[in-house]
């Protein structure tokens, strides 16, 4: 992946690799989860993809529930906090998909396990 591209990410670039998700795309979102200078960009990206998502005439919730888990399984400890936080902002059924996923990815128990009291 050329670093260039990496250097001119936006968030209309993260949300239509988040939208498409190929192994491409994949490869090309764990180069950004890897700089934590990205994280924003990750982040309004993704804000950005749900958004499109919820204003379609189509709702496809089962795409969105399989971003949710690829991003639980594959984004670092440091962002399952945040991505989780992002899944919860809204009661739109495509933000429920979202967690959906990321609840079943188990990233965040993986990222924070429980303390053994």
């Amino acid at each position: 992946m050329p670093q260039t591209q990496i250097n001119t990410l936006d968030s209309a670039t993260v949300a239509d690799r988040l939208r498409s998700l190929v192994e491409t795309d994949k490869a090309f979102l764990q180069l950004v989860f890897e700089n934590p200078e990205h994280d924003n960009v990750l982040f309004d990206g993704l804000a950005l993809h749900i958004d499109r998502e919820s204003e379609a005439k189509f709702l496809n919730s089962l795409k969105l529930e399989r971003c949710g888990e690829w991003l639980g399984n594959s984004a670092p400890a440091r962002l399952q906090i945040r991505l989780m936080e992002a899944a919860r902002s809204s009661q739109h059924p495509a933000y429920l998909a979202l967690r959906n996923g990321l609840v079943r990815s188990g990233g965040l128990e993986r990222a924070y396990p429980k303390a053994a009291v």
